[in-house]
């Protein structure tokens, strides 16, 4: 009976307004949510038929993670139809965006969670990511861009952003498997010192840098950003600092000034919340990302990016919204991915197949429609010196790459 009431309400949320869903339940009964649909639900339990019930994206992605639910159907279409489950009308009274965590950080917590990431392996990462394993927003020219050129331009965008010279000591904070670092030292001749708290990342840079001849202006080490000293003409931090945690951003940017040179630039590049109350993103996707992807990450809205570095004394010269193109860059990455499911899944074993694969899929959604963006924010020293170390247009970023 309980079944039945649950089966009729499914029924009944969606008679306005049709979906493109099967639903098959573990006891062959078939329920369509719309006419020819697009997308099946295989209901392994009652647990997977309460998530579709009660249809957050956390609870959602959780009953596909755990196994009570299977999908069939492009990822994508499945992820749009988990986005309109999420959305219903039933679901308004629920609070799904809540004021930041703000949760713990110390360097052991911080080290963890980059290795429960990133650590996953490198071939597995190179199964979908491009040549130069780049795991961060791509800069496209245009929408047909390949991968590979998108992230080299990037890459340049960067650097010509911080009119890097040569000889340039550029720190690279959260270098990932080194491609900026290496481009950097060999192509523009800046003396760059990249920091990870990956293993794996730290092999392979170190193992690249080696292979391309860069030992002598090129290094990569692990180290937390915590623990460098020093001075550096130009520092990038490209998609780490939604590790760094809400409580400790302004530590984070005022460590950003202390290691900059009076008359250096950085450049910092990171996902953002487009919500600026709660820092969230919409439906419980966030909180299946804090459970599943990145323990402990949290988002920023760019006005409180802004006001924090503001604090720390540096002064924005330049904003730069990113988020197509990392709709773009994501959107090639899934296409990647499913291409070499078997492959990840092997690699990676059947629950962080499915942990990637919803994670992915997911957020090619959510910067396609606005629930999450990324920005580029160039700054110098307030108040260091009379002359500015940039030109006075942003004529100069675009003119052509550097040597």
């Amino acid at each position: 009976m309980i079944r039945q009431t649950l089966v009729e309400h499914l029924k009944s949320r969606w008679k306005l307004k049709p979906i493109p869903l099967r639903v098959r339940l573990w006891n062959g009964i078939v329920i369509d949510l719309g006419a020819t649909p697009t997308v099946t639900v295989h209901v392994a339990s009652m647990a997977g038929l309460r998530c579709l019930l009660d249809s957050t994206l956390d609870n959602l992605g959780k009953g596909y993670v755990e196994g009570s639910i299977d999908i069939e159907g492009r990822i994508m279409d499945v992820v749009a139809i988990a986005a309109e489950l999420a959305a219903h009308p039933d679901n308004a009274r629920r609070p799904f965006r809540h004021k930041p965590r703000l949760a713990w950080h110390d360097k052991n917590i911080d080290a963890q969670a980059i290795a429960y990431h990133y650590d996953v392996s490198n071939e597995f990462y190179g199964l979908w990511l491009d040549r130069d394993m780049i795991y961060s927003c791509g800069y496209f020219r245009a929408p047909t861009d390949s991968l590979e050129a998108a992230q080299t331009q990037k890459i340049d965008h960067i650097l010509r952003k911080l009119r890097i010279r040569r000889g340039d000591r550029l720190l690279d904070i959260g270098c990932g498997w080194g491609a900026l670092a290496r481009r950097a030292a060999g192509t523009y001749g800046a003396k760059v010192l990249g920091i990870t708290l990956s293993q794996n990342q730290h092999e392979y840079a170190r193992e690249r840098i080696a292979r391309e001849g860069l030992q002598d202006r090129c290094e990569v080490i692990l180290a937390d950003y915590r623990d460098i000293t020093g001075k550096f003409d130009r520092i990038t931090s490209v998609g780490m600092f939604e590790h760094v945690g809400l409580k400790n951003m302004r530590d984070y940017f005022s460590r950003v000034h202390i290691l900059l040179d009076i008359d250096g630039v950085a450049m910092n590049h990171g996902i953002t919340s487009t919500d600026p109350d709660s820092c969230e993103t919409p439906f419980g996707g966030g909180q299946f990302i804090e459970n599943y992807v990145f323990p402990h990450g949290e988002l920023a809205h760019i006005g409180l990016v802004l006001k924090n570095m503001s604090h720390a004394g540096l002064e924005i010269v330049d904003v730069e919204n990113l988020r197509r193109h990392y709709a773009f860059t994501l959107n090639h990455w899934v296409e990647r991915f499913e291409a070499a499911s078997q492959e990840c899944r092997t690699l990676a074993g059947e629950k962080r197949w499915r942990i990637w694969r919803t994670y992915l899929a997911g957020c090619a959604y959510s910067f396609a429609h606005n629930w999450l963006s990324i920005y580029q924010v160039l700054a110098v020293k307030s108040h260091a010196r009379v002359t500015s170390p940039l030109p006075l247009t942003r004529d100069y970023m675009y003119g052509e790459s550097a040597g």
